[in-house]
């Protein structure tokens, strides 16, 4: 049974307006002009091609196709962020007074157990809506080769290994009630969307996916606990995005989470959740203020340099040597192997056996663990019942006093520790399992690539808001991600237009689900309804499914919501915004909202998303 609002978004998903803009926006709408200014003076709209203007509206939609596509998005947000004003207050939280003076590794704890407070972790159907396969195909078919995309991109066929194979992805995301053709988009958040899902019922925090929290973390990293750029490498997979960064032995950001190298080996289930995309999938993207590499694309714009430098440092992150509390640490990792080990040890006069599953159970509630320093003392708060005096059959036997756990190379405790249990050398799956555990070999994008760098925007932890806002605003002709960052960031007094009503018009789906049964004065009534407050500071703008998400928004925001909702019922509508007022003019109706953005404009009906052609 298919509920209302599913139908609704089908309708939008299969409905027909992929092509609205065509003939106002890109090719077709050569020569067209926006009117904007007091005295309505005629501004040339900048010429996009075609493929510049798919990528420059994705800058303001920022799905995880649209970046898996356009790898400069990614730090384009991070810019976005860090010219927004929201991390900025950050600083003048009482919780990171005084971190100028902590150590580099506790600023980053610092960050973290802000995040932790203050975002969930969220990715649903629901947020931003669902599109479908063959859409997105069509919109980026001259892009990317479609078979190549099915191996690389987990909402086009892809299923990684075994894993991902056996979790069933579809399935896992909650896309089983829905045909295969259906995708959802999966929008990455600016900070100010993640701040505001505090707006939506049920929440109480901000939020966002993995991609948002990643560059979040990037742009509060380098903000509060002012760690340099270049220290930070931003890594996508299919399904996941984590950040690497060069603190101490190496840190690893997941989700809302750090991984230091030392919780990369514990064997928790945290650990192994971190764990999970770098053992199971190719890192499709690696990106860098000085650029980005892509396991898809011969062209590589980081620095050379600077990816062999990530390379070094990631391999050893993921190669530790082996004593005790590394091997405990992987067998309570893979919990699997226990059955085949026993534990012997002298308690109150004796030597007792365990079995290893039941001294893992004990864990739960003491302070102590198996394989540090408090094992023993775990040992001996084990009931009676539970050991045994003699051996049990059909079990290896290891003690925590065995030579072998001498802290060695990983290579060298393997031999040994197969010499030592020679029954163990024909389980080829255990043996894969330990090697995989203390020496990873990451699937990152091959260096057999053309390296043409980009120009670098060098921003420094030292630099003000307004420094790097100048800074980044002057690379913008030579580096496409500075440019683009003023899309993703919203700041539409220095972007063109057409990207911005590109985007609000084919990739908004929550909005027009939403009203979908209501007529346009219940719209407008509804939209007049909510606060006229603004997510985005300025004259930068939130999307219409922003502002249904949040319910609240500027009356010009409201303005170009209402648009996009009747837009297909209504031919030769357009929108102006005049002193203080946005106006949405049809045949006979002329709806008003009053708006603090500082706009003067008229918008054309093509390029206000009207069916009729100009």
């Amino acid at each position: 049974m298919i509920n209302k609002k599913t139908r609704a978004l089908r309708v939008f998903l299969f409905g027909k307006f992929a092509g609205i803009l065509r003939s106002g926006v890109g090719a077709a709408g050569k020569g067209r002009n926006i009117f904007i200014g007091k005295k309505m003076e005629k501004l040339k709209t900048r010429e996009f091609s075609s493929r510049d203007l798919e990528k420059y509206s994705s800058a303001f939609t920022l799905s995880d196709m649209e970046i898996f596509i356009f790898p400069e998005l990614l730090y384009a947000l991070v810019y976005a962020n860090i010219m927004s004003p929201e991390i900025w207050k950050w600083r003048d939280d009482p919780w990171f007074a005084g971190i100028e003076k902590m150590g580099p590794l506790k600023k980053l704890h610092r960050v973290k157990q802000y995040v932790m407070e203050h975002y969930d972790f969220n990715l649903d159907l629901e947020t931003w809506g669902l599109t479908d396969k063959q859409t997105e195909i069509n919109r980026f078919r001259d892009f990317i080769d479609m078979d190549t995309l099915a191996r690389s991109n987990a909402l086009f066929g892809y299923e990684g290994d075994k894993y991902y194979f056996d979790l069933d992805i579809r399935k896992h995301f909650g896309l089983d009630k829905f045909d295969t053709e259906i995708i959802p988009y999966w929008k990455t958040e600016t900070i100010e969307a993640m701040n505001a899902f505090r707006f939506k019922p049920a929440h109480q925090n901000g939020a966002g996916e993995c991609v948002s929290l990643a560059c979040l973390y990037v742009a509060a990293l380098f903000i509060v606990a002012r760690v340099p750029l270049e220290d930070i490498y931003m890594m996508g997979t299919p399904l996941h995005s984590q950040n690497f960064v060069l603190i101490d032995e190496g840190v690893i950001t997941n989700n809302r989470r750090i991984v230091t190298k030392s919780m990369w080996y514990n064997g928790t289930e945290l650990s192994a959740l971190a764990r999970r995309a770098m053992e199971h999938e190719q890192v499709t993207i690696v990106a860098h203020p000085s650029g980005y590499i892509h396991s898809v694309y011969p062209e590589a714009s980081i620095d050379k340099a600077s990816y062999k430098r990530f390379r070094d440092k990631l391999s050893k992150y993921l190669e530790t040597q082996v004593n005790l509390e590394i091997f405990v640490n992987f067998l309570r990792d893979y919990s699997r192997y226990q059955k085949l080990f026993q534990i012997a040890f002298f308690c109150q006069g004796t030597n007792k056996f365990i079995k290893l599953e039941r001294a893992y159970g004990y864990e739960h509630g003491s302070k102590n663990r198996l394989g540090d320093k408090t094992g023993r003392k775990l040992l001996c708060e084990m009931d009676e019942e539970e050991m045994n005096l003699t051996a049990y059959p059909n079990r290896l036997i290891f003690t925590f006093d065995d030579d072998i756990f001498i802290t060695r190379p990983y290579q060298e405790f393997i031999n040994l520790f197969l010499d030592k249990y020679p029954a163990l050398k024909d389980n080829h799956e255990f043996i894969t399992d330990m090697k995989k555990f203390v020496h990873l070999v990451p699937r990152i994008p091959s260096e057999n690539r053309t390296f043409s760098s980009a120009h670098h925007i060098t921003i420094l932890p030292s630099d003000t808001r307004e420094e790097i806002i100048t800074k980044v605003g002057s690379m913008r002709s030579i580096n496409q991600s500075a440019d683009l960052a003023f899309y993703a960031g919203r700041f539409m007094d220095s972007c063109d237009w057409k990207p911005f009503l590109k985007a609000v018009f084919e990739r908004n789906p929550v909005s027009i689900a939403y009203f979908q049964d209501k007529t346009a004065d219940e719209v407008f009534a509804e939209l007049r309804s909510w606060p006229d407050e603004s997510i985005y500071e300025g004259n930068r703008l939130a999307l219409p499914d922003e502002v249904v998400n949040y319910m609240r928004g500027d009356g010009f925001e409201k303005a170009i919501t209402f648009l996009n909702v009747i837009k297909l019922k209504y031919q030769g509508t357009h929108l102006n915004c005049h002193d203080g007022i946005a106006r949405v003019k049809g045949q006979g109706f002329s709806f008003e909202f009053p708006s603090a953005k500082t706009f003067e404009l008229n918008l054309p009906a093509t390029l206000a998303g009207s069916q009729n052609k100009l």
